[in-house]
Parts: C-alpha cells; structure tokens; sequence
C-alpha cells in the first residue's frame, strides 16, 4: 500500500505521539491537530486526508461536531477515540456515521491495525458491479444507486451491503458479518452490526425491506 494520510486530532499531545510513532512505524503519514477547530481546517484544507482520527473530548470543538462538520461533505473514514464507555456514546457515533469507534485505554496495535484494514478495504479498487432488485454496487467508484438514484453510504455501510448482496439468499450470523465486513478481531457486540443495518435500511428506503433479520441469528438479503 502507498503511503497514505491520517489526520489525528487529539487535545492530549502525549496521545498525539503515541498514535503517530505507531502509525509512522507502519508508513503512514500523520497530521496532528490539537483541538477541533483546527482538525475542521487542516481537514479541509487538504484533500488526500485518507482516514481521520478523533477524541470525542476537545477544546473549541468536541469529537461529535468536528464529526458532524467532516461527514456533511465527505464520507473520508472516521475513527472516534473517548474515554467513555457508555453506550450511548457509542451509539451516538455511528448515528453520525463514524467507521470506528475505540474506548481508551486502547492498544496502539490494534488502533493501526484497524486503520489498515479499513483504509485496505476502502482504497482496494475492485473492478466489480453486483446488482440485484435494482440496487447496483459499483465497487470501483464506491458508488451504489438504487433504481438509477444514487444514494450516500459510509465506508462500513458500503460494505456491509456489498457483503448483504453477494450472499444474496444465504442465512448470515452476526459473527460471520463480523468476521466478513470488519476483517479484524472485534472487540465489541451485535449492536455494532445492528446499528449499522438500521442506519442503511433507512438510506435504501423501500429497498431496505430486502435485509431480512433472522431472530436471534442474524440478517438474510432477499429480493
């Protein structure tokens, strides 16, 4: 993989250095910001930022608005970083369409691990179009359109429908979607996959129905 761009934007200048000599390590180049106002500036002003890293808790601009600003025009990879615990919190963030979200204290691995895989998957260019019930999946131009309108997904939701549409017909467990469409060990639960098929049944409208959930197992995609 080329060298690709992080921005981390973290008000503790300790952290700061620790993600940065990590994700240096692996060949990244990494862009610091020091508070939310400045992460919304640096952002904007360069345009091959490839995945961003954010603390919920900043001066001048938390984590969730810094958010809200960056997915209102682009749907770059986000990864959310917060002491907090607490569920909602969790929610909260992949309401706002956040990729990832990692309560510290975390290990440094297994945060690069995680940007790799998901700058991996949303970079891999795959001359591929699946297409089923009038949903198209356009891998190549990460584009998906429902009955000739296109419709915005975040990298994860992205994914996970692609992985929906290619077992079209095939019971699929949490698990198994873990496994699949976030390619790492996980350390979470099913909200996470539940959160996010909420979120793309919305965004397919009518479409959505064809993401059937299988009580106490999983999901199926049925046209």
């Amino acid at each position: 993989m080329d060298m690709l761009k992080v921005l981390v934007a973290d008000d503790e200048s300790r952290m700061r250095k620790l993600v940065k000599d990590f994700l240096v390590k692996s060949n990244f180049i990494v862009l610091e910001a020091e508070d939310g106002e400045q992460a919304i500036d640096m952002f904007f002003a360069d345009k091959d930022i490839a995945l961003v890293i954010l603390d919920v808790m900043m001066p001048k601009l938390d984590g969730w608005q810094v958010c809200r600003e960056i997915r209102s025009q682009s749907q770059v990879p986000i990864i959310m970083l917060t002491a907090k615990s607490d569920e909602r919190d969790e929610l909260l963030g992949f309401d706002l369409g956040v990729d990832e979200y990692i309560t510290k204290p975390f290990s440094p691995k297994i945060l690069v691990a995680r940007v790799d895989a998901i700058l991996r998957r949303s970079n891999a260019i795959q001359d591929e179009c699946i297409e089923a019930n009038g949903i198209k999946i356009d891998k190549a131009a990460h584009q998906v359109t429902i009955d000739g309108q296109a419709i915005d997904l975040s990298v994860k939701e992205f994914e996970l429908l692609s992985y929906f549409v290619a077992n079209k017909g095939i019971a699929l467990s949490r698990d198994k979607i873990l496994n699949n469409v976030w390619n790492y060990d996980y350390f979470g639960d099913a909200r996470t996959i539940d959160t996010h098929v909420k979120k793309l049944r919305a965004k397919m409208g009518d479409k959505g129905d064809c993401i059937k959930t299988i009580w106490g197992m999983g999901y199926k995609f049925e046209v």
